[in-house]
This record gives structure tokens, C-alpha cells and sequence, in this order.
């Protein structure tokens, strides 16, 4: 939860870098959260309930909009790479390759993005 929390304290931070434990933590608490809001949103439909957890669902996608674009972005950082790189994201096949960038390893030492952020 500590790392989920990380990446709201950096809101919308764009420089540095960022670990594949803060990515894949937030991520994995991200889909539970909008998971568990939809399925109440659907469970309740027909009650006021239900469309108070969609509005929820809504926001909280809204909400998370920004922060997930700069772990993103920070996350291509560990690879040397520019936050332009998410831009493949929005291309169909090419996703995939901007996928496997958050599943590699971070580049060894510093890079001009910063530190390495094992190493802190």
C-alpha cells in the first residue's frame, strides 16, 4: 500500500525515475479499486447506490488519470528513454512494445533522468 500511495504523493511529478515495485503496486491496487467499484456500481444498478459507485468509478478514473501518465513516464525514465514514448500507447500494435519497456530492468547507475532508484 505504501508504494499505491507513493505515486498519489507524486502526483504529477515528471522527472526521475520510478521502480517496477511502485508500477506494478499501483497498478494492481488501481484495477482492484475501479474493479470493486464497478462490480458494486452493477450489483446495485437498479438502486440510487449503484449510480453513486458509477459516479465514483468515474472519478476516481479521472482522478488517477494524471498520476498514472507520470509513473508512465517516470517508469520510461529507468530505461533512458522519454516520456514521448507513451504516445505508443495510443497506437494499437505498437502498445505492446511501450508493455515490455515497463517490464525491463532499470538501466545500471545513474542516467539523465536520475539516479538509479534501486540504489536510494
Amino acid at each position: 500500500m505504501e508504494w499505491y500511495l507513493m505515486v498519489w504523493k507524486k502526483f504529477a511529478v515528471f522527472s526521475g525515475r520510478s521502480r517496477r515495485k511502485e508500477f506494478f503496486t499501483f497498478a494492481l491496487f488501481h484495477f482492484l479499486i475501479m474493479i470493486l467499484l464497478c462490480v458494486l456500481g452493477v450489483l446495485l444498478k437498479d438502486n440510487v447506490g449503484g449510480k453513486i459507485f458509477m459516479v465514483l468509478l468515474w472519478i476516481y478514473i479521472l482522478a488517477a488519470c494524471i498520476p498514472c501518465l507520470s509513473l508512465g513516464v517516470r517508469r520510461l525514465h529507468v530505461q533512458g528513454k522519454s516520456g514521448c514514448w507513451w504516445l505508443l500507447g495510443f497506437v494499437p500494435i505498437l502498445n505492446l512494445v511501450l508493455i515490455v519497456f515497463w517490464f525491463l530492468n532499470s538501466d545500471p547507475g545513474a542516467n539523465k533522468y536520475g539516479p538509479n532508484p534501486k540504489s536510494a
